[in-house]
Parts: structure tokens; C-alpha cells; sequence
């Protein structure tokens, strides 16, 4: 039987052998659900779900609405315990990897290529990049910094204004998320947060960085 520890490395090597140029994350918050792996393609970001021959699909209703928010595209890992059964439980549009155990390793095979999804919500999706990286945005649309906004209100406003160039937009997000560099950003967040309140002492302790994986082919 395949767990999830069993099946993610070999996973990240099929999805760059498919994808070709990619960044994964893992282990990011996301509504009231956690997504297994988001990676990274060019123009599109993608929510990966890990089900495993041991795992159920008591929480994949929620996760489905979760992840549907956030990704422009979802995929759903199955072992072969699930593999009859998992186009009853997902969306017509959401992806599915199955993979089983053959001669002691994992083998994966696309069963159903994913389509865009279209109730993805650029706010949500939005929420993926740090503050710094939004002040990227603003500055490379030539809009105001909006200092003493909350990056709530920041995000609202860079969706605002970049109603009409969406695919510019998610273009941009990818590009910020590959080239996302984990120690830089963090100094670039202490130094922030310093200037907009000196009392303040270091980053949050919920500034978590998750292991990324950055190929190109």
C-alpha cells in the first residue's frame, strides 16, 4: 500500500517530466483546507490533491470548494484503492494522476487531463503572494503604493485595476511565485514591517516557509 510519504517525491519528478517548467510548494492554507502540493506553471498556478490508498474522502467536498476558489486548474493524486471511484467524488474539470506500485516504486498515469477552471477567485488566488511581492504589482502597473492599506485592500485594488488584463495579471503571479526568493522576501517583510511600525520585532512566527522545488526543462 502507498502512503502520501511514498508517493510525493516521485510525484514532483512526473509533474516536472509533464509540465516541464515548474515551482511546488507545500502545505499551504487555503479556505478551510490545507493543499497538499500548488504548483506553479507559466500563466497558472495548480492545486494538487494526494489521496492515498490510506486516506478517505471525508474532507474532499470541503477541499474541492476550497481548492476551486484558489487554483486556476486542480488535480487529484489517487492510489489504486480510489481509482474506480474518484470521478464520482470531483469535478468533470479537475484533473486525475493515478498511481500504483509496480515493481517497488510508484508509477503515475494521467487518467484525465485538467481543464481551466472557472470559479477560481483572483482575490484568493491573490493571497498566495507576500506584501512585498504585491508592491511589485503596484509598481509595475504604475499605481499608487497605498502605504497604509491592509493587503487585503491592496489586493482588491490591484484586481480593480487589472480587471480587463486578467491573463497580465496571472502572468505576473507565476512570474513572482518562480522567482520567489525565500531569505530575500523575508528581509524584505522584517524590513516592512519595521518601517511601518519601529516597535514591532521580527516576522510573525506564522511566516512559515514550505520546502519549493524550481526546475526548468
Amino acid at each position: 500500500m502507498l502512503h502520501d510519504k511514498d508517493i510525493r517525491e516521485p510525484l514532483f519528478d512526473y509533474l516536472d517530466e509533464t509540465f516541464g517548467k515548474t515551482r511546488v510548494m507545500e502545505e499551504k492554507m487555503m479556505g478551510k483546507s490545507r493543499a497538499d502540493v500548488i504548483m506553479v506553471i507559466e500563466d497558472a498556478v495548480v492545486g494538487i490533491e494526494i489521496k492515498s490508498d490510506a486516506d478517505t474522502y471525508m474532507r474532499l467536498k470541503t477541499q474541492v470548494k476550497d481548492y476551486d476558489r484558489y487554483f486556476d486548474y486542480n488535480i487529484i493524486v489517487v492510489g489504486t484503492a480510489h481509482a474506480m471511484h474518484i470521478k464520482e467524488h470531483v469535478p468533470e474539470y479537475w484533473g486525475i494522476i493515478t498511481v500504483e506500485e509496480i515493481g517497488g516504486e510508484p508509477d503515475f498515469y494521467t487518467y484525465r487531463e485538467a481543464i481551466r477552471n472557472d470559479k477560481v477567485e483572483i482575490l484568493r488566488k491573490m493571497e498566495l503572494l507576500w506584501r512585498p511581492e504585491l508592491a511589485m504589482l503596484q509598481e509595475k502597473y504604475g499605481m499608487p503604493k497605498y502605504a497604509n492599506l491592509g493587503k487585503d485592500k491592496v489586493r482588491a485594488r490591484i484586481a480593480a485595476y487589472m480587471e480587463d488584463n486578467t491573463n497580465i495579471l496571472n502572468h505576473d503571479i507565476s512570474e513572482l511565485l518562480f522567482e520567489r526568493d525565500y531569505d530575500k522576501m523575508l528581509a524584505d517583510i522584517v524590513a516592512y514591517r519595521k518601517a511601518a511600525n519601529p516597535r514591532r520585532r521580527g516576522p510573525k512566527k506564522s511566516t512559515g516557509i514550505r520546502r519549493t522545488r524550481k526546475r526548468a526543462q
